[in-house]
Formats: C-alpha cells, sequence, structure tokens
C-alpha cells in the first residue's frame, strides 16, 4: 500500500496549484478528484453535451452544431498579464504545458455606444472617453501611480496612502466624474463604487498592476488560454506528475 505525505481533494486551480507547489518542495502528494474532468468550478467543459449533463438539462440543440467543437468555461475569466497568477506560471514552469493569446482588447459601454478602452498613447488620443483636459490630468495620475511605492514615503506626494481616499486622490489631480468612473472600473477593477471612499493605496496598486501588465504587450493587459481555464490546473497536473504527485479522477 503507498503512502503520501499530503493529501488533496479537488483539482480546482488553487488545489493544483497548491498540490504542485508541494511537490516541488519533494512531498509525495495524492490528488483526488470526484468529477472525470480537471478543473472543479474552473473547469472548461467538452463536449458540449457534458456542460447539459452537468446542469441536468435536455439538449443541446442540432442547430449548435458539433459538441466537440465547444469548450466552455464555467468561470470565465481573462488575468492580467504581470499578476501573481501569471507569476506563479512562470515561476514553477508550467507555462511550458499551456498555449495563451493576448486578448485583443477590453472595452466599456457609455452612453449609449461601445468604446475601447485605450492601449497606447494614440489609443488614448483618439478616445472619446475623455477629453483633451482629462487626458493630461489622467496622464499625471498614472505617472504618478507608477513611480508609488509604498514603502518610500518620498513617492507619496503629500498623499497619505492609507488615510487619503480614493475619491480624495482623484481630486487632487482634478479628474472629471467620467474619468473617476473608468479609471475606478476599467483599470482598476473594482465592482463597486465602494472603493472611492477607501484608503486609495489598494486602488494604486491596482492601475499599477495595469499599467504594467499593459507594457508587457502593448495591446492588452490581458491573457487568456487558448483552450480555456480549465488548462490551468491540467498544465499544473502534467507538470508534476513526475515529481512525486499522483492524480485520480473518478466519476460516480
Amino acid at each position: 500500500m503507498q503512502e503520501y505525505d499530503i493529501i488533496v481533494l479537488g483539482t480546482g486551480l488553487k488545489e493544483c496549484i497548491l498540490s504542485g507547489l508541494m511537490s516541488l518542495s519533494g512531498k509525495k502528494v495524492l490528488h483526488i478528484d470526484k468529477n472525470p474532468f480537471y478543473g472543479g468550478e474552473n473547469a472548461s467543459i467538452s463536449p458540449l453535451q457534458e456542460l447539459y449533463k452537468k446542469f441536468k438539462v435536455s439538449g443541446p440543440a442540432k442547430s449548435m452544431g458539433r459538441g466537440k467543437e465547444w469548450n466552455v468555461d464555467l468561470i470565465p475569466k481573462f488575468f492580467l498579464t504581470n499578476g501573481e497568477l501569471v507569476k506563479i506560471l512562470v515561476h514553477t514552469d508550467v507555462t511550458r504545458y499551456l498555449d495563451f493569446r493576448v486578448v485583443d482588447g477590453s472595452f466599456v459601454y457609455k452612453a449609449g455606444k461601445v468604446h475601447k478602452v485605450p492601449a497606447t498613447e494614440e489609443d488614448a488620443q483618439a478616445s472619446d472617453l475623455m477629453g483633451m483636459f482629462d487626458k493630461r490630468r489622467f496622464r499625471k495620475l498614472l505617472l504618478f501611480a507608477l513611480n508609488f511605492d509604498v514603502r518610500n514615503p518620498r513617492t507619496y506626494q503629500e498623499v497619505d496612502p492609507k488615510k487619503t481616499t480614493t475619491r480624495d486622490l482623484f481630486c487632487r489631480f482634478d479628474l472629471g466624474l467620467d474619468v473617476m468612473e473608468f479609471t475606478g472600473h476599467a483599470i482598476a477593477l473594482h465592482d463597486s463604487d465602494s472603493y472611492l471612499d477607501q484608503p486609495c493605496v489598494e486602488t494604486i496598486r491596482r492601475i499599477r498592476l495595469y499599467s504594467e501588465s499593459l507594457s508587457r504587450h502593448n495591446t492588452s493587459p490581458y491573457l487568456y488560454p487558448v483552450y480555456g481555464l480549465g488548462e490551468l490546473p491540467q498544465g499544473f497536473a502534467s507538470m508534476f506528475s513526475s515529481r512525486c504527485l499522483s492524480c485520480l479522477c473518478v466519476s460516480d
């Protein structure tokens, strides 16, 4: 009977990262999942018939074509090219097992129109999301965020990041309401307006992360696995299968 140092239940992304890192450190890991596929709630389901079976509904219709031509993410999401997840993928060398593409762009809906979020200086000059003076003020805010270092008070420019609210920070740079909304939701990626009355340090960090991610490809800050997010946990399983990691998927 084989013995293991650690048993991990479920093959969601977090579980796969944890089991992979532990096997990388020399632990003997058994990884078990009750589903016949990797990914848990982050799985990419294919063929399409499996998706209908999972949610116990009839279908799919013949008009939807061949089932194996579909690959549906249960929780679709992009990730930033300079974010923590990408750093983990690079650190563990899982990127050898994955194919990525840069997302063509991101868009916002405003005043009945769809606008592309500017990705280059040329895009910003041509965008009608901001007026001419707003663009100059917004650029000053970006430079402030890129130069900001929470460990170095000299970069604060008389802004206390733990006491100054994000609303006050935006007012300091004289940003209009439209630019505040665009910055907070399309760049800092806040999902509500509550951030405006919270300390600005988190928003500064998010703006900087977005800008650094954008600088890697110049067209978009977002990456996406070519075959869906379900490839991430499978990549970890493939990477560490030869390093004291055993994976077992069982179904009823």
